[in-house]
């Protein structure tokens, strides 16, 4: 059992709506934020939304169900199941939306999340089979030895489904959209294809779009329709452009004054990456011999994740013409520098 979440914090928006940030502990030792916001009267709030839900694992409910209670007592909100209005889904991964079947046992508040992520949470066992039919292909255009520990990862991933039971989706979002008078919706793809940012006054949720202390994992767009670098770098290209947006809130750590220098950090970060990439093709390689080669001291829990990061970024290299990719007899990607 891991310690147990951090109090909430409040953030009070231009506009006057409290932003409450509500740390769960989605799995051992990994935490998310989900966000609760409250407009109107505290003793008697006119519009109370939460935004993502935690994950299905009992700790993240327990923290998320005690944080309720907590805004309750230190911040005088009087924020109830019962009177909750709208969740939100940033977007589907496990630590974002895997929550929402069981809050559906406390709460009848319809859910909103991006067009595109609506029949993935409303039957999340079609994620498992979209993903059974591709990680063989995967794993061979990867170059990953068969048999290896990552090969068996890899063509296992996607079998667990993203949450216990299907839930409806109410209202499907799309980008522009203002949701409930409230919350700008803004499309930002990149770390994950249906991945939404919201805009409420000078406040940006940011989700796993921008975070302050690492960048988003990513994978390429051959893995998954509108994730991968080239999107992701798009992404930021745009949310820079936002004006008057004072603080951004992700999906993880603690907030960030400096949003704009870290949309900067991580161009820069990313650049780093690219450059070292380059630097390892000077002669035909996998995605397996580049993860090799760039992480030579890689620890067994990061391999998948750095695995789909590089693919990320030798596919962003061959889309912008500096790589070029053949293939081996087995059907492996091979990689050169242009």
């Amino acid at each position: 059992m891991t310690d147990a979440a951090p109090t909430p914090t409040r953030h009070t928006t231009s506009g006057g709506a409290r932003v409450y940030t509500l740390p769960v502990r989605a799995f051992p030792h990994f935490q998310a934020n989900v966000y609760l916001t409250v407009l109107g009267d505290p003793q008697a709030p006119a519009y109370t939304a939460l935004v993502d839900t935690g994950s299905h694992h009992p700790d993240s409910l327990a923290d998320l169900t005690a944080a309720f209670s907590r805004v309750r007592s230190e911040h005088g909100e009087a924020v109830t199941w019962d009177a909750l209005r709208r969740i939100i889904i940033t977007h589907p991964h496990p630590d974002h939306v895997g929550g929402l079947s069981a809050l559906r046992e406390l709460t009848h508040a319809p859910a909103a999340a991006y067009h595109g992520a609506a029949p993935l949470i409303e039957h999340p066992d079609a994620l498992a089979h979209a993903w059974l039919t591709a990680p063989d292909a995967q794993a061979a255009w990867l170059g990953l030895p068969a048999g290896s520990e990552l090969d068996t990862r890899i063509r296992r991933r996607g079998r667990t489904p993203l949450l216990p039971r299907g839930v409806l989706v109410a209202t499907p979002l799309h980008d522009g959209d203002t949701l409930d008078s409230v919350f700008q919706v803004i499309h930002t793809p990149g770390h994950e294809g249906n991945q939404l940012c919201l805009r409420l006054h000078d406040l940006l949720l940011s989700a796993d779009h921008l975070l302050p202390l690492n960048s988003p994992p990513l994978m390429p767009g051959r893995f998954q329709r509108g994730a991968g670098l080239t999107a992701y770098l798009s992404s930021l290209d745009r949310t820079e452009t936002l004006h008057g947006v004072t603080l951004a809130l992700g999906g993880h750590d603690g907030p960030m004054p400096n949003w704009r220098g870290r949309i900067q950090a991580l161009r820069d970060r990313y650049a780093d990456k690219l450059r070292l990439l380059l630097e390892a093709t000077t002669r035909p390689v996998t995605i397996h011999d580049l993860l090799g080669l760039l992480h030579p001291r890689l620890r067994t829990m990061q391999a998948v994740l750095l695995l789909d990061q590089t693919a990320a970024l030798a596919e962003h290299l061959t889309t912008r013409g500096q790589l070029t990719e053949t293939a081996r007899e087995d059907g492996a990607a091979l990689f050169t520098r242009a």
